[in-house]
Formats: structure tokens, sequence, C-alpha cells
């Protein structure tokens, strides 16, 4: 079995000890696809993210769009008041997300019969173990970044088994607001050749999430026959990555494209790989654009290599005008400072979210139901919204067909140019 089934196996696994350890837990052992109704005027929405390690920056940002949107909607829908509570799917020390803390997380939600929805996850992989336990309970999901092909779909950059795996019952309950992998790969392909790439070197960091999005750039490569020279993995919390940099010097290719999360070793692999090779053009995959990789400061990439690190993220075409876009951009700046890129993903999220609740309760008027909800979510249509105007497709993912691009100055992300698929 290859590196990158075997993790993806051990994904598939995770996801089915964490349903089985679901379904002994609440009344009499039995979950039911059948929610029904929610009893009562309270409403709780649950958002599963990362508060520790590397990631905790984007994981505050994602709460605090969510909570603006909450906010601006004063917490209530017709004769409902709605609960926010956040739910971390890290562990103290831990740079990356947990695979049993995403598990607790998905639990606590699947638990609480007031439970109307869950916002998350953050990372595929947390995705991944979440979604059966939330299936089972019919809980509608929004992730305001999950993007691995598999959860969705057994297109190009899936997996054996993905995404029937995720989905206990008939019901496709997960839904996401930024396109998957899929796209990302072939915004960078794009890219790259625009920005006159003739070979690539890819670097994943063996993480599920890194797997895919490697996976799905590779195969988007082929399609358009753009040569991916070599590919490597790289050990986290490794002293030195030198011998890493040294092979994709030798390789020849003008292009290296690092897919990760941002554990402390991103960067410094990054790093060995731009001294190695000082004229290859870095590009890196939306995992990566986050504070903890881009600034110094963080213990983030060196400010000498800002200019040669490019990096694709969902979040909308920023330079269409989008008026919904800059009342989000001078809400959230005047509460919490300059969003990073997923800020205007948790808010969305939160958004459609809210939005799906409205339309299937008549404004709160009628019994709020779960499954009434998710159905709701997937007849999203010419959805306006701070990212654009989209549909939700049948399979849980939105028509938003691009990523941006964003460079590095002075260690923050600023929006270059959006790159169509």
């Amino acid at each position: 079995m290859s590196a990158r089934r075997a993790t993806v196996a051990v994904a598939l696994l995770a996801a089915a000890l964490a349903a089985a350890l679901l379904a002994g837990c609440g009344s009499g052992g039995k979950p039911t696809t059948d929610a029904g109704a929610i009893r009562g005027h309270w409403l709780t929405i649950y958002i599963g993210v990362p508060r520790d390690g590397a990631s905790q920056e984007a994981g505050q940002a994602v709460i605090d769009g969510a909570t603006l949107e909450l906010d601006q909607n004063h917490a209530h829908i017709g004769r409902y008041r709605i609960r926010l509570k956040v739910l971390d799917d890290s562990t103290p020390g831990s740079d990356v997300w947990n695979a049993a803390a995403a598990a607790a997380a998905a639990q606590t939600a699947a638990a609480n019969p007031t439970t109307i929805g869950y916002i998350g996850d953050f990372n595929s992989g947390a995705s991944a173990v979440s979604i059966p336990i939330l299936n089972r309970q019919a809980i509608p999901q929004v992730s305001p970044a999950s993007s691995a092909v598999g959860l969705t779909s057994d297109g190009l950059g899936s997996s054996p088994g993905e995404p029937y795996a995720y989905y206990p019952t008939p019901l496709r309950s997960f839904v996401r607001v930024v396109p998957s992998d899929a796209v990302q790969a072939q915004a960078q392909v794009h890219l790259q050749r625009q920005l006159g790439c003739k070979s690539a070197y890819a670097i994943y960091d063996g993480e599920y999430d890194g797997l895919e999005a490697y996976d799905a750039f590779t195969q988007a490569a082929l399609a358009d026959h753009y040569p991916v020279v070599a590919q490597q993995s790289y050990v986290p919390g490794e002293s030195s990555y030198a011998s890493n940099g040294q092979v994709v010097a030798q390789s020849g290719a003008d292009c290296v494209l690092v897919a990760a999360i941002p554990e402390r070793s991103a960067a410094a692999l990054t790093a060995a790989v731009a001294q190695a090779a000082p004229n290859v053009q870095i590009f890196a995959t939306a995992g990566l654009a986050e504070p903890s990789f881009t600034d110094q400061a963080l213990g983030g990439l060196p400010a000498k290599l800002d200019s040669r690190v490019l990096i694709t993220a969902p979040g909308g075409d920023v330079d269409a005008g989008n008026p919904l876009r800059r009342a989000f951009v001078k809400a959230y700046t005047r509460l919490y400072g300059a969003p990073l890129p997923v800020a205007v993903d948790g808010y969305e999220a939160m958004r459609l979210l809210l939005s799906a609740i409205r339309k299937s309760s008549h404004s709160g008027r009628s019994e709020v139901e779960r499954t009434k909800v998710v159905k709701a979510l997937h007849a999203t249509r010419h959805h306006a919204s701070p990212l654009g105007t989209y549909s939700i497709k049948p399979n849980g993912d939105t028509s938003i067909d691009g990523y941006g691009v964003y460079r590095i100055v002075h260690g923050a992300l600023r929006y270059w140019r959006w790159v169509t698929a």
C-alpha cells in the first residue's frame, strides 16, 4: 500500500471508529437518522476548529467571522434564539488537529438535542472524522475550509471508498462554502503555466490534507499535460531539511508546489528548498495561508522569501466589486482587525446555515427540523454572498470555480489576483 493510500486508510478507519463510539452513546445506544424537529425555542450551533497549535489564529478568524454574522442577525430567527458554542479539534501542545479531539467535538454536538448545525471542520482530516458522527444524527454541517475532494466526490483526487465511507445514512449532511482541492489544483496548474513554469516538483507533508491536495494537483497536471518531474514527502519535526532542498534543486524543475498544513516544519522545509534552489518559483496550497507559515515573527518563513512565495486560498474574488464583501471587511475590521482570508469563509458558513434555517422554517414561524435544514442547504441556488454568487451542488460542493492568489508582504497575506480552474 502506498504512503498516500495508507494515510487515507487511517483517516477512513478513524472515521469508522468515531462513528462506532457514537453508536454506543446516547439514547439506548441507537443513533437515528431521523432527528425530527428541535423542541423548545433554543437552537445551538457548534463550531469545530483548532484552538491550539499552528492553526489557532486561522481557527479564531473562523470563529470571529461566524460570530459577526450571528450577531448581525441578533442571534435569533423568528421565535428561536440561537446559542453559539465553540469546540476545539486540536489538543494543547500539538501543532495540528487531532482525530480524538475532532471525534469528541462532533460527539458533543451530536448529543445535544438542540443542535441545529455544525460549522467545521477547518481541516479535511478532521471532517473525515466528524462527518459520519454528525450524519447519523442528520446534523447540518457547513465547512469553511475542508477542501479534500473525497469528502464529497469520488472524482480525481479521491481515494477508494470515498466519499461513501463518510455517510452512514443516505442523507448528504455535509456542504462546504469553499471549492474543493480539484478546483484548487486546476487553478494552481493554470497559475504556474501563466507565470512561465515549464515543470513542477511537488512536496507534501504526509498529513491527510496535504496528501489530498498533492494528489489533486498531480491529477490536474496530468490532464493538462503539465510535467510534474518528481515528488517527495517530508517528515515534520526534522532538525534540517537541507537534503530535501538539494533533491529539488537537482530535479531541474523550475517551480515547486508545497502542499501541507502549517505545522511548524512547513516553513523550515520551504526555506530549505528556497536556499538550495534559488531560481525556482514557490507555490503553496491553501492549508498554508496562515500567519504561522507566512510570518517570521510567529516561526514562519524568513522575511527575505516573501517575494518568492505565492499561496492559493479560497475566499472569493476580492477585486470583483462585491458590496457584500466590502460590508464584511468593514464590519470585521472594526471589531477584530484586518481579516485573514479564511475569516470570510467562517462568516459565509454561518450565513449560509442561517439562511437554510430561515428558509426551512418559514423564518422561524414553523418548527425547525434538521433534515429540512439539510435539504434547504442543498437547494441553495444563485446565492449572493461575500464570496460571490454561488449554488450548492447535490454532493455538497460549491459552484465557485476559482481560487485567490496571495502574495506575502511583511509576513501578511495580500490578495493579488483570481485564477479560474
